[in-house]
């Protein structure tokens, strides 16, 4: 499959989990990725020789996205390489760090998600595509429950959602469109552990209300996909994993 044949994808927080599947598979189909991590040199590295393995070329971009002069930065060393920029991958985001400012999910969440889509913009040719990654917990927001420790990223994800989806009419008068990816708790990612340790059992009673849990792999191929299928209203939201749950 060749699908992305031609274009430059950035996938943001490239160097674990999530983004650095995703970065492969944009890759094998077709697709030079710049692989956009904050400080994870070694890892995003090897992310890089796997597209480069592919044939296809990778792009090394560190940067903290909430630092608008490192994301200035980054975008003309994407310009300066690829002219170009087809598919942009807003999976960077976090909030449960510690040390961290109280307004910390916030600004990654919502601030940094709007300004990496301002900055990318003028690299975007008609026929682009923006997919912004999310979880269940914070889609729903404000409709089903989430557990305490979760909140602050739930409540700056969603608000970062809403402020994207605002941005339809304008992103549509360019030619570019907007899809959510949303997923269930992902099977070995970071958030759910982080929740587990404040919580213990968390995970596995997700598990066996939802009957399984998505696994990177999965995830990760359903951004791919939402990325690649054109027939897609903006707008449109793909869920991964069952969107039923209780909390105790």
């Amino acid at each position: 499959m060749s699908d992305f044949c031609g274009q430059v994808a950035l996938v943001t927080g490239a160097s674990r989990g999530i983004g650095a599947s995703v970065a492969r598979m944009l890759a094998e189909r077709g697709a030079d990725v710049v692989i956009n991590y904050r400080n994870k040199s070694s890892r995003a590295l090897e992310v890089a020789n796997t597209v480069r393995v592919t044939g296809r070329q990778a792009l090394l971009a560190q940067a903290d996205i909430t630092s608008e002069s490192d994301m200035k930065e980054m975008m003309k060393l994407v310009e300066k390489q690829f002219t170009r920029l087809d598919l942009l991958i807003l999976n960077a985001s976090g909030g449960l760090e510690k040390d961290k400012p109280a307004d910390y999910a916030m600004q990654l969440n919502l601030t940094a998600q709007v300004r990496t889509v301002d900055l990318s913009l003028p690299l975007m040719p008609p026929g682009g595509r923006i997919v912004f990654v999310t979880s269940h917990l914070a889609h729903f927001y404000g409709h089903k429950p989430v557990d305490p420790i979760y909140e602050p990223v739930a409540q700056s994800k969603k608000a970062g959602e809403e402020a994207l989806q605002l941005r339809i009419p304008e992103l549509a008068s360019k030619g570019i469109k907007l899809v959510v990816v949303s997923g269930d708790l992902i099977e070995g990612t970071i958030t759910p552990k982080l929740m587990q340790r404040q919580n213990p059992g968390f995970i596995e009673s997700r598990r066996k209300h939802a009957g399984f849990l998505p696994s990177v792999e999965d995830f990760a191929h359903a951004i791919v996909d939402a990325a690649a299928n054109t027939q897609l209203e903006s707008g449109a939201t793909i869920f991964v994993g069952s969107t039923e749950w209780e909390i105790a």
